[in-house]
């Protein structure tokens, strides 16, 4: 008999098609979650998409040379940083699937017992010498053609670009005066540079004109104004196609080319200034060829957490070299390669000098107390050094047999990441934080593409003129809230 209140359980037979069905369908749910690293990739994502439409509705505005080179170059960057989110989002399914299933990939071993710290790689003081005929730079002679150059850098997933820069023969070399900082690295870190660069045609500031704006200012000029410039446009060259008209949609602004890159390791991390190879991608028959010398020298500097942060601290009673019956009760903090004994705990954070500060290198030993020693008895371990033909040696005394495995374990992680980051711990390097990027000075003075025609005929209230006039204004003040939107993010 029927009961509105009666509860009734449906049963699956197990076993059964509408069985696996359910099975399925719990399977994708906790196979596709998304983990909080993942989210915060894809808003990174979400941001880059919405950038490069900002940047497409720049490069349609822009009416000077300067200002379409800018905005290509921030629609290069975008696209590059969204192919690269695109493909770490799709590793990181790819290794999400392969651990819900517990599948391997054939040519990857167990994974290692140990990771090492992460750390931070800064490269600057970035410079490329360029190689000009002797005709083009000391005697002057030849075309004087200009580049639009900028680099871009990327380490695993991370991109960044340096400031768009004017080259042309009175330049002996390219110099990149922003530093570029990378906060999460590993010590197989792989730095690619490459640079970007596009040939400026001295044509004018119209090539780069919105063609509905040409449109309407060729047709809102007078009889005498329009037989100047049909003048000015026939004496520009015979080739039949006007400057004043945009190039095809295919091309949509000015086009970068790729230069030369290189790649840069740990091997090349030294806190000075060194030279790398770098392979050139163009020929001199190619439009955008800048004749480079085949090098480029920077200072690549790098920080590993273990040699900025603290990596274990606690209490400590920490026995002299050579002096059996004095114990200091420490609070010891290790720190780089060293472990610095304090009086008290605050002591470390207000800059105090340390009691004692026992050196921790690749040299140094550690060696154990028995983890079986009797109930009471102290749990110690001993460090030593060597210095020319003395060893000495610190013991030191922990309150238990599980703060004795964490600073052990501690000290073996140290020892592990000396090994991997190698020359980066023989001492603290020095990194500079970058400035915030801010929008191109010369972008700022650019004036109306109507001021840019040099028309001597006044412009007369309520003509034609009049209206263009205010609506390129609206332009440029739309180019400029663009140009900040996109720098303050950045």
């Amino acid at each position: 008999m029927f009961s509105r209140n009666h509860r009734s359980r449906v049963t699956v037979a197990r076993g059964s098609a509408l069985e696996m069905e359910f099975k399925r369908g719990r399977f994708r749910l906790s196979l596709f979650s998304d983990p909080p690293e993942d989210t915060e990739l894809q808003r990174k994502l979400d941001h880059e998409i919405r950038m490069r439409e900002g940047a497409c509705k720049l490069l349609a505005a822009c009416s000077q040379r300067e200002q379409a080179l800018e905005a290509t170059k921030s629609l290069l960057v975008c696209n590059s940083r969204i192919l690269s989110y695109m493909g770490e989002l799709q590793r990181r399914k790819e290794a999400q699937v392969l651990g819900k299933t517990g599948r391997r990939p054939s040519d990857s071993g167990p994974p290692a017992d140990r990771s090492p710290c992460r750390g931070r790689v800064c490269i600057s003081d970035l410079r490329i010498p360029l190689m000009w005929k002797d005709t083009e730079y000391f005697k002057n002679k030849g075309d004087l053609h200009r580049w639009a150059v900028f680099l871009l850098l990327q380490l695993g997933e991370h991109i960044q670009d340096t400031e768009m820069i004017l080259v042309d023969r009175t330049l002996t070399d390219i110099s990149f005066q922003s530093n570029v900082l990378f906060t999460e690295a590993g010590p197989d870190f792989e730095l690619r540079l490459e640079l970007y660069g596009a040939c400026v045609e001295e044509e004018g500031a119209l090539t780069g004109a919105p063609k509905r704006l040409a449109t309407k200012l060729s047709s809102s000029l007078g009889r005498s104004s329009g037989r100047r410039v049909r003048a000015s446009l026939d004496s520009a060259g015979g080739s039949g196609s006007s400057p004043i008209l945009l190039p095809t949609p295919a091309v949509g602004g000015p086009r970068y080319h790729l230069l030369a890159h290189t790649t840069l390791t740990l091997a090349a991390v030294q806190d000075g200034f060194r030279t790398h190879d770098l392979t050139l991608a163009s020929h001199e028959e190619n439009p955008a060829w800048l004749p480079l010398y085949g090098s480029v020298c920077c200072r690549l500097a790098a920080q590993p957490l273990c040699m900025t942060q603290p990596t274990a601290s606690g209490t400590l009673r920490v026995q002299q070299a050579g002096e059996m019956q004095n114990w200091a009760r420490v609070h010891g903090v290790l720190k780089g390669t060293n472990l610095f004994c304090y009086r008290r705990p605050e002591d470390a954070n207000t800059g105090e000098e340390p009691l004692l500060t026992i050196a921790i290198n690749k040299e140094t030993r550690v060696r154990a107390g028995e983890l079986d020693q009797a109930p009471g008895r102290p749990f110690s371990l001993s460090i030593s050094n060597q210095y020319g033909d003395d060893e000495v040696t610190h013991t030191l005394q922990t309150e238990s047999r599980e703060a004795l495995q964490s600073w052990m374990e501690a000290l073996w992680q140290l020892f592990f990441d000396m090994s991997q980051w190698k020359q980066c711990c023989d001492e603290i390097m020095k990194i500079e934080t970058p400035a915030p990027r801010k929008p191109p000075q010369a972008l700022a003075k650019q004036g109306s593409l109507y001021h840019e025609m040099v028309l001597s005929e006044p412009v007369a209230p309520g003509s034609p003129g009049e209206g263009l006039l205010l609506q390129d204004n609206a332009i440029s003040a739309e180019i400029q809230a663009l140009l900040s939107s996109y720098y303050s993010d950045r």
